[in-house]
This record gives C-alpha cells, sequence and structure tokens, in this order.
C-alpha cells in the first residue's frame, strides 16, 4: 500500500474518497467540522436528522460532496467520545478499509490521525492506520478457479492537522506498511495447505527471503542427516511419522553497528500439519491444524517487518518444522526419546509434539549467547480455556522480559497476558522412566507445557507466547489472523531503542 501525508485543508483535498471519522452527537473532530462548514453542514444534518447512525463501526458512503474536493464521503462512527479507546478505534479503522476496499477506487485520504486517544500520539494512528489498509486489501483465493475482483485500492492519504506532526505521521504510516505486509505474509502461509505448506516449502520460503534481502539475511537449513549429527532426537522423533522430511530452518540478520552485539531469538514452531500422530486428534475440525505452524509463521511475518524496517539490531529467527503424521514408523506413547540437550523425554502424549521440536530448538539457540530468546507456538487447547481468543499466553522465566513483551503487546495491541510459571508445577512432568514426561495431565495445561520448555532454557533469558486461541479464527471467518508480528516487530523496535540509549550512554 502506497501513501502519502498532507496537510491541506481537508475540506480542499481532491481524492476519490475522504473517510471521516464521527462521534455519536454533534461533537465534530476539527476536520469533520472544517468540512461541515465547508459543505453547508452535509454531515451536521445526516446526524441531526438520523440518517447516519454514528455507532461504532457503522459506515455510510455519501455518494456525492457539493463544495467539497472529494467525489464522495465514507462516514464511520466512533460511536460515543467517551468511550472511544484504543479497541473501539481499530473497530472503527477496519470498518471503514473494509468498506473502502470494496468501491472502485484506486486512491482514498483518511482523517484518523484526529481521533483523541489518551496516551497515542500521530505515528501510533498513522501506524494503526495503514497496518489496517494492509490487512484489509488481503486476500488469499489461489486456489480458487474464480477468484472474486481484487480489490483496486492501492493508495492511503493521511490527512494531518498539524503540520508539525506530519514526520511522525510518516514514519508511523511506513512502519504500519512493514508490519501489515509482516502480518499478510503470516496469513498467507498459515491458510496454505497442508499438502503445499511442507517443512520443505518452509524451507524454501526462508531461501526466497534470504535471496531479496540482497545480503541482510543469511539462510541455515539443516535437513534430517545434519539434524541427526547433531543429534537433536527430539525434533526429529516428531516427524518420523511423516513421508516429509523435518527441516530446522535458521534466518540470521546483522543490522547492529557492533557484529558481535548479542542477538535476540525468535523460535517459531513450524508443525506443518498436525494430526496428533498415534495419539490421533478427532476428525472434526482436524482440517485446522494447519495452522498448527501458527508460531512459525509469526517468525517469517517478523523477518519481512525487519527486512523493511533495517532496525540496528541483531536477530536470530529459527523455525523447527515438522508434520505429524501416524503411520508405522512413528513414534508411541511411552517412547523415551533424547534430546539435543541430552535430557530424556517419556512421550506420554505424541499429540504434544510442539513441545518436542521447540525443545531441541531452543537448546540450538543457546549457541548464539543470546540477549533474549521469545519462542512462538499454537501449544495448547488450555490457553484458549483460559484466556478466550483475545490474548497470547505469556510465561517467562525473567520478569523483565515478560514485561518487555506485555508492554510491545500494549504498544502494539497485540496484546498477551502474563501466567505463572511456580516451580510447584514442574512435579507435574516427573516420570518413572525418563528425566522428564512430554505433558503433566490436564490441570495447567498452558502452564505446564511452558514448564517443559523450560528446562530447555536455562541459560538464557525466555519467554514463551503460546498463541493457540489467537492465531487462526474458527467458523465463517476461518483463517490465520497474522499474529502475534505485531507484537514481536514492537519488542525487536523496543530492544533497538534500549540499545541505541545504552550505547550513548558508554
Amino acid at each position: 500500500m502506497e501513501f502519502s501525508v498532507q496537510t491541506a485543508n481537508p475540506a480542499k483535498a481532491e481524492t476519490a474518497c475522504l473517510v471521516l471519522p464521527v462521534f455519536k452527537g454533534s461533537d465534530l473532530l476539527p476536520a469533520v467540522a472544517k468540512l461541515d462548514d465547508a459543505s453547508e453542514r452535509l454531515i451536521g444534518q445526516l446526524l441531526d436528522r438520523g440518517d447516519f447512525d454514528a455507532a461504532l463501526g457503522n459506515v455510510q458512503i455519501v455518494p456525492f460532496a457539493p463544495g467539497l474536493g472529494a467525489e464522495r464521503l465514507l462516514l464511520v462512527g466512533l460511536g460515543e467520545r467517551a468511550k472511544c479507546q484504543e479497541a473501539a478505534f481499530i473497530k472503527a479503522l477496519d470498518a471503514a478499509m473494509a468498506a473502502l476496499t470494496k468501491l472502485p477506487i484506486d486512491e482514498a485520504s483518511a482523517t484518523f490521525t484526529d481521533v483523541p486517544l489518551e496516551d497515542r500520539d500521530t505515528a501510533w494512528k498513522a501506524r494503526k492506520t495503514l497496518e489496517a489498509a494492509e490487512r484489509a486489501i488481503y486476500r488469499f483465493d489461489q486456489f480458487k478457479s474464480s477468484p472474486a475482483k481484487a480489490p483496486s485500492l492501492t493508495k492511503l492519504n493521511l490527512i494531518v492537522s498539524d503540520a508539525d506532526e506530519a514526520p511522525m505521521a510518516k514514519q508511523g504510516a511506513a512502519l504500519g506498511v512493514a508490519i501489515g505486509q509482516g502480518i499478510n505474509l503470516t496469513r498467507t502461509l498459515g491458510n496454505l495447505p497442508g499438502n503445499v505448506c511442507t517443512p520443505r516449502y518452509l524451507a524454501g520460503q526462508a531461501e526466497q527471503l534470504g535471496r531479496d534481502s540482497q545480503g541482510a539475511l543469511e539462510v541455515d537449513i539443516l535437513d534430517e542427516e545434519a539434524l541427526e549429527a547433531l543429534g537433536a532426537g527430539s525434533l526429529l522423533s516428531v516427524g518420523r511419522g511423516s513421508q516429509e522430511p523435518t527441516r530446522l530452518i535458521v534466518m540470521k540478520y546483522q543490522g547492529a553497528e557492533n557484529p558481535e552485539e548479542a542477538p535476540h531469538v525468535l523460535v517459531g514452531k513450524g508443525i506443518t500439519f498436525d494430526t496428533g500422530g498415534i495419539s490421533l486428534k478427532p476428525g472434526e475440525g482436524m482440517d485446522e491444524m494447519k495452522f498448527d505452524m501458527g508460531g512459525a509463521a509469526s517468525v517469517f511475518g517478523t523477518v519481512k517487518a525487519v527486512l523493511a524496517i533495517k532496525p540496528k539490531l541483531n536477530v536470530v529467527f529459527i523455525v523447527a518444522a515438522a508434520e505429524n503424521m501416524p503411520d508405522g514408523a512413528a513414534t508411541k506413547p511411552g517412547d523415551i526419546i533424547k534430546t539435543l540437550k541430552g535430557l530424556t523425554v517419556e512421550v506420554l502424549n505424541t499429540d504434544a509434539e510442539g513441545r518436542l521440536v521447540l525443545c531441541d530448538a531452543l537448546t540450538y539457540a543457546e549457541r548464539f549467547t543470546p540477549a533474549s530468546v521469545v519462542d512462538i507456538a499454537t501449544l495448547t487447547g488450555a490457553v484458549i480455556i483460559g484466556l478466550g481468543h483475545h490474548a497470547t499466553g505469556l510465561l517467562s522465566n525473567d520478569d523483565d522480559l515478560a514485561l518487555d513483551l506485555l508492554d510491545a503487546g500494549e504498544a502494539a495491541w497485540d496484546r498477551a497476558w502474563h501466567l505463572p510459571l511456580w516451580d510447584e508445577y514442574q512435579e507435574q512432568l516427573e516420570s518413572n522412566f525418563a528425566d522428564l514426561a512430554n505433558i503433566g495431565g490436564r490441570p495447567a495445561g498452558t502452564i505446564t507445557a511452558a514448564c517443559f520448555l523450560s528446562r530447555f532454557a536455562d541459560h538464557f533469558p525466555w519467554a514463551h507466547l503460546d498463541i493457540a486461541g489467537t492465531a487462526w479464527h474458527s467458523g465463517k471467518q476461518k483463517g490465520a489472523t497474522g499474529r502475534p508480528v505485531g507484537l514481536l516487530t514492537q519488542y525487536l523496535l523496543d530492544r533497538e531503542t534500549d540499545a541505541q540509549v545504552e550505547n550513548s550512554d558508554s
């Protein structure tokens, strides 16, 4: 999505469509008030007569705009002014962008930076506006024989009332485009069927990102032979029942001025299809297990955003990719496997496979002497019971890291919730026959899954994001959401800021 930032009088803005956010009542935003004056109270009359209900998310096209430079207006309701916070702002944005994509226009203008939000500046509002636009134009229809006509919208102009804030708006808009495109890549990878998006396909996508980066991204692919030599028995055990070979994908971005600066590492669970293995899942809804690589997809989306933003930071991206299938070579309940760390695991349930691929990936991450490690995984159904589909589950062995991720989620409006990781839960993983079991029973399933991973993250600050409730939608709106690319990108940008402050102080 192209964008521009304008500080002209919105009444004179020549555009195919001008988007106007409107509160309930007669309290018009400054830009909207200017338009109302220039159009003989066109907007005010619509509100006064009840021809437009400015309830949150309502939209209405005004096909003619006499006295204005715009060919048409799109009114979008913000609801009551007193209740207009981030969630309402984003809901209105999404409604407006969805309406814009249905119009036969290739450009539009919007005044969303005028909307007052406590503790949110022009850059944030511009960022979320362009991010919403990128998400709105996304389509996944390459497997349809007759795809619907693609949206014609290719450019969005932001109208900013204060000229001094135009540079801030440009910076925020550019960030929104980068994150939005990263989100859309994550959605595409998640939406692809399991017969297309395999571990080898993900490896190919990493190699393509490396080629497109013009040297900014170094890519290493470890195949099964390399993983055997390495001793990654846990990762390999998950793919034993599949004809699709397992891969460990490593992408290295060197953006820090000091090449020796400790990197931040993101690790994604990449189970490209999960039948549950021998512990077979119920058939109903199993098609959605193509989304079980949502953690890996979010890592790829964050790579794309990072390559566009170019932060001065070193980052390593790791994806543990496998397919969990139930053939004669598959790992069985009761089998004992040896991890890359050397710990043995009694596999009590082969459907708890995500932690088996992640534990070896976490051990592999240790070789980079990381400043932090964050793994992202569609790991447990229990997190959906606890948090629903709004918040990502967050667990960590480092409170400062947890707070950094929570702050990043709030800033990106891609929020997480901190769950406990107390030693008492570790007892549930005890095994009579191995160093630990891969499940801890029904109680606190999300926490015991993280407890398992924590055994392999004892040499660095580590956090785990359980995105089983946030990575995709079910039902009529079935599809990948692209979360938590916003959170992850913001987390890395915050670490860049911290590094710059530290360097200036030293």
